[in-house]
């Protein structure tokens, strides 16, 4: 991991372990809400590991908080300004693509932004999020190919879609250039009181 890598793992572990602990919940307990292994979480708790956007979703779910929670800093303030280049980068690849994510709001209904940059032959897969759970893309530069539940749809700069983020889905660049898109997620009913509680907690 470089710095700013390393430097973000570990927040997102203090917050996800401050998170748990304010539940009283175990690794175990947070393990099995989340459907990850309890050494995943302990590494990312240590801040050792650079779990993916999935795994990360799936911990912010178990917790009831949503993503942008666990890798924001908190600011009291009204506004909270993201400046260019702050954003939390949560997926890169070999070919310069970055999922960045941008800006985000907090429970009860979670919304995020973010910028992705795919390089040529770059290809991102998500997992189905919560029910309920809404996307909206617009394309910035060159060509972008989404699919939802195996349906694939290609767009071009300008061209925007919206779809369900609550089944399978994926981004992919089919160009020889860079594709860049804007991406708002919608996450509704995340929180205290949303979600089956763990038993015991």
């Amino acid at each position: 991991m470089n710095e700013s890598t390393a430097a973000l793992a570990l927040a997102i572990g203090v917050r996800v372990r401050q998170e748990r602990q304010s539940r009283r919940w175990t690794l175990d307990q947070l393990a099995e809400a989340a459907g990850v292994s309890r050494r995943m979480l302990v590494n990312v708790e240590q801040g050792a590991a650079n779990p993916s956007v999935g795994t990360l979703l799936r911990i912010s779910d178990a917790l009831g908080v949503g993503l942008p929670a666990l890798v924001e800093r908190p600011e009291p303030a009204p506004v909270k300004v993201t400046r260019h280049g702050d954003g939390a980068v949560l997926w890169t690849s070999q070919s310069g693509g970055r999922g960045v994510l941008v800006a985000g709001t907090g429970p009860p209904d979670v919304m995020e932004l973010w910028d992705w940059t795919l390089g040529p032959g770059d290809h991102h897969a998500s997992e189905a999020h919560t029910p309920g759970t809404r996307e909206l893309l617009q394309v910035q530069q060159g060509t972008i190919t989404v699919e939802v539940a195996g349906q694939p749809v290609t767009l071009e700069a300008g061209d925007a879609a919206a779809f369900g983020g609550d089944a399978a889905h994926s981004y992919a660049n089919p160009g020889l250039q860079p594709g860049r898109f804007s991406l708002a997620v919608f996450e509704p009913g995340v929180g205290p009181g949303s979600r089956t509680e763990v038993a015991g907690a």
